[in-house]
């Protein structure tokens, strides 16, 4: 039976808050540092991933000891992220939904890389989250509904060069049949008025980004 939702915690910013999230029919993944910071709080990761090049020899034992099951590779000749390796592994569960944690931090490009990836589960028919202390982001080709989860902002950014066919309700500043391209920025720091928002789109990827300061 498919599982309902993978949960992957990656090695970039990660917070004990994030175990309130779990459920206990969640498919854990830890990629890489991720792994590390799930067994050191006394979690156990259904599945480790990565090159682990980011954690001790102790540590990677300690991982190996106490995950379900690990999957190496070589840090230097593979062609992935161990972000998406462990994306992969997730969407071969056919789960309902994934949720990305630690997958952004410092590295700009590892965060645009996470959520640039974010396009391959929407192929799939998965939705996808990314979420950290700040941000939760999450994409539609066609019309979603976001809840006031507690943040300030919610922000529409075209994935595709184009996106049409933008229409909002329950926004502060609505979109009626609106167009946005690339690098443009209407869709920045909108707000909701209600506890849920509609977001209808004609053609393109967008990206809905929750946020606050």
């Amino acid at each position: 039976m498919p599982s309902k939702r993978v949960v992957i915690f990656a090695g970039g910013e990660l917070s004990p808050d994030y175990f309130a999230l779990l459920d206990e029919e969640d498919f854990i993944i830890g990629a890489d540092r991720g792994a590390l910071f799930l067994i050191s709080h006394g979690y156990i990761p259904d599945i480790a991933v990565g090159d682990f090049d980011s954690v001790s020899p102790e540590a990677f034992q300690d991982i190996q000891s106490k995950s379900k099951k690990t999957i190496t590779c070589d840090a230097v000749n593979k062609d992935l992220t161990d972000s998406e390796m462990a994306l992969d592994i997730a969407m071969n569960q056919q789960p309902d939904s994934i949720l990305l944690l630690g997958v952004t931090g410092t590295r700009i490009d590892h965060s645009l890389a996470s959520i640039q990836m974010m396009t391959r589960a929407l192929q799939r028919q998965i939705n996808c989250y990314v979420m950290d202390s700040n941000n939760y982001v999450t994409l539609t080709g066609s019309q979603t509904v976001i809840e006031d989860l507690g943040y300030t902002y919610v922000s529409l950014l075209p994935l595709t060069p184009e996106v049409t066919g933008i229409t909002l309700e329950g926004f502060q500043y609505p979109l009626n049949d609106a167009t946005l391209k690339l690098g443009q920025s209407l869709g920045v720091s909108n707000k909701l008025i209600s506890s849920t928002g509609t977001v209808r789109i004609r053609s393109g990827l967008l990206l809905i980004i929750q946020s606050k300061d």
